[in-house]
């Protein structure tokens, strides 16, 4: 036998799976960064809150969504100044412990601007000068935070919040309340 035999030839076949899987990886990933940009710019979102002239030029608690906030007051005092608020007309929106677990001394209220009159008319209802915060947020909730030193509302609050003449205010969308079904739990 001879020392050197004939090698067999590479094979010639072209391997197409992996650029078949780069193709379809790149033309998910177009397709993905495309599907989110017409969601970012066309969005369908509907409006945090409605631009209108108030009547005789005040703004009245039916007009206000206040959300209450336990931030270190004892348990229960946040649900019962919310039903006290709502019994005098403000809509309540959330009854809660403070989201970012943070722990006030007397009273603090959050809202779209400090001099903002849903926040001087959500003041005017506490009997303790509270801690103002302006947090720019769209759709001109209130957020009462009562903390450790919070004494109590104030007999008769402010009946109402007097406002520029012919000034547009916006005034938070009230969603009426869905009733949760038969045992399922709300939060």
């Amino acid at each position: 036998m001879s020392a050197l035999q004939p090698q067999p030839r590479p094979h010639s076949r072209i391997h197409w799976r992996t650029p078949i899987t780069m193709v379809v990886l790149l033309s998910l990933l177009i397709g993905g960064a495309w599907w989110g940009w017409n969601s970012l710019t066309q969005s369908s979102a509907e409006p945090n809150c409605v631009e209108q002239k108030l009547a005789n030029n005040r703004l009245v608690p039916k007009q206000v969504v206040v959300n209450v906030y336990n931030g270190g007051a004892k348990a229960g005092t946040a649900a019962s100044v919310a039903e006290l608020l709502k019994k005098r007309g403000f809509n309540i929106g959330k009854i809660a412990n403070e989201p970012k677990g943070d722990k006030y001394e007397g009273v603090a209220i959050r809202g779209a601007a400090a001099d903002g009159p849903e926040l001087a008319l959500v003041a005017g209802q506490v009997v303790q000068k509270p801690q103002l915060t302006a947090d720019a947020r769209p759709d001109h909730t209130v957020d009462l935070v009562v903390g450790h030193g919070f004494t109590a509302l104030r007999d008769k609050g402010v009946p109402s919040i007097a406002v520029k003449p012919d000034s547009v205010h916006c005034l938070p969308i009230v969603h009426a309340p869905q009733p949760i079904p038969s045992g399922q739990n709300p939060n």
